[in-house]
């Protein structure tokens, strides 16, 4: 479970205080996928950082009790100067799991061939995409967190190997998706949530998200 009790969280933009949480309380249970519909540029990243832990609140708490995946598309924990190979057997050690079973598979996931040993900063933005999504997929956690749906690649392949192992990983799983567009919810959540004016706003189903959230774009 992730639970958030009353947390607010706000930036200084230079000219004006932008509150992306204002005393909001809601709960992620493990079991029911949610999706968040967010506007660009009220906070959809800084939310699903702040599930993972790599932001704080301002006020409030953020309880978690589960094993919470880093944010699909987080580069963070990805050295640039080192070669897949050796980010992979890194990120293995570091949640105790056998390097050489997460190297193997995220050469398997990635298709990267010879590139897998070449150090990730000379990668294009899609292949550090997929060595992302291929490193979040060979984490087996209670919650996976997904910042706009699957990474942008033109790899076809790729596309169709994670679309199927994100399946299998949320028989037994629980995702959280924001995004600003419903069409991405749809592919993994039943229930949605809108965040607007600082608050998340919880409904049963997406359907009933998307009112308000067309709402919104309308008023």
């Amino acid at each position: 479970m992730i639970a958030f009790e009353n947390v607010s969280k706000s930036f200084w933009t230079g000219k004006s205080r932008k509150v992306i949480l204002d005393r909001a309380s809601f709960k992620v249970e493990i079991g029911n996928s949610l999706g968040i519909l967010a506007r660009n540029g009220t906070g959809k990243t800084t939310i699903i950082n702040m599930m993972a832990g790599l932001e704080k609140p301002d006020e409030g708490s953020i309880l978690r009790t589960s094993r919470i995946s880093f944010p699909l598309g987080f580069m963070g924990g990805i050295m640039s100067k080192h070669t897949a190979t050796e980010n992979a057997r890194y990120i293995a050690r570091l949640y105790s799991l056998d390097p050489d079973y997460v190297e193997s598979f995220c050469r398997w996931l990635c298709g990267l061939n010879e590139y897998f040993d070449m150090p990730v900063g000379t990668y294009s933005s899609g292949m550090r995409s997929r060595l992302s999504f291929a490193l979040m997929l060979a984490l087996e956690f209670d919650i996976y967190l997904i910042d706009e749906g699957m990474p942008s690649s033109t790899d076809v392949e790729f596309n169709r190997k994670a679309g199927q192992v994100l399946r299998q990983r949320l028989k037994n799983a629980t995702v959280v998706v924001v995004s600003h567009a419903p069409q991405t919810l749809e592919k993994f959540c039943r229930s949605a949530a809108v965040l607007r004016n600082g608050q998340v706003y919880m409904f049963d189903t997406l359907e009933e998200a998307k009112r308000l959230y067309d709402y919104e774009a309308h008023s």
